[in-house]
């Protein structure tokens, strides 16, 4: 242990400062996008079942929703542009803007170098959790998802039922592509209904049993055209552990809403910086 300087307190007590005001951050037109899903037809139902993926496509300006249908489970989700998954959900640079955990009128950005809206929540019957006093949230970017190398670092044993495997399986068959050509394009999630947070006295990622309950639903405006990944986490609350053959899991449901025939939408343009770099 380092010695404590004379001013540790002073030190501690300098006040915060946020590091991306989003005063100028464009702000989605909620009762618009209310309108135009009052109008909107669904289109397809998944059911992704426990422990596996699926994948779903939503045009720009349709809808989707992710509901628990049969029991507490949380979700790991991708999106990519369905036209070219190299822009794909930046889940850091999400949580940099609209913090820990997202829920209604957050946005979900896309990677470098486009970091334009992807998806916009327009609905969450979680809204009224806020933030618990351990300090746990819900629908989280912070975790990067339960994986099969993880795993196996702690345990030694190979699972290929860990969300990173799924979304890997799951988006080689929407591409048609190899896992191995798939796995690269796999990237942090939105953990659907997940509650979490971070532990006051060592810093560590938590997780805890989920509010979520059957019936309850997360729904979001496609900004883009979207190939959507999401997985049933095999942790199925996460009240106790991931990655694992004895949690109690249960499936999700996926409904997708084609865009209503009013205006057309029209699709946010990739960001305007023009790249050079200094050069």
């Amino acid at each position: 242990m380092t010695h404590t300087p004379e001013d540790a307190e002073a030190r501690r007590a300098i006040a915060p400062v946020i590091c991306y005001p989003t005063d100028t951050l464009p702000k989605p037109d909620l009762d618009d996008y209310h309108a135009r899903r009052r109008e909107a037809q669904a289109e397809e139902t998944v059911i992704v079942p426990p422990r596996e993926a699926r994948h779903f496509h939503v045009p720009a300006g349709g809808f989707f929703r992710i509901t628990s249908v049969e029991g507490p489970q949380v979700g790991d989700l991708n999106l990519f542009n369905a036209a070219d998954p190299r822009e794909r959900f930046y889940s850091g640079k999400t949580r940099a803007l609209h913090g820990t955990h997202l829920t209604t009128g957050d946005r979900m950005w896309s990677s470098f170098p486009y970091l334009r809206p992807m998806a916009t929540i327009i609905g969450d019957t979680l809204d009224w959790y806020g933030i618990d006093g351990f300090g746990g949230s819900v629908h989280d970017v912070i975790g990067t998802r339960c994986d099969p190398y993880t795993h196996h670092l702690l345990s030694g044993d190979d699972y290929h039922h860990c969300c990173h495997s799924n979304l890997t399986r799951a988006l080689a068959d929407a591409q048609d592509v190899s896992l191995t050509e798939a796995e690269p394009l796999v990237h942090d999630v939105l953990n659907v209904f997940m509650c979490t947070g971070f532990t006051r006295d060592t810093g560590q990622y938590f997780m805890k049993a989920s509010p979520v309950r059957p019936g309850d639903y997360l729904e979001f405006f496609a900004e883009i055209d979207l190939l959507g990944v999401l997985s049933a986490c095999p942790g199925g609350d996460c009240s106790s552990e991931h990655s694992s053959d004895t949690a109690t899991c249960y499936p999700l449901k996926i409904e997708t809403f084609g865009s209503s025939q009013g205006t057309p939408w029209k699709m946010p343009e990739p960001n305007g910086y023009d790249r050079s770099h200094g050069r």
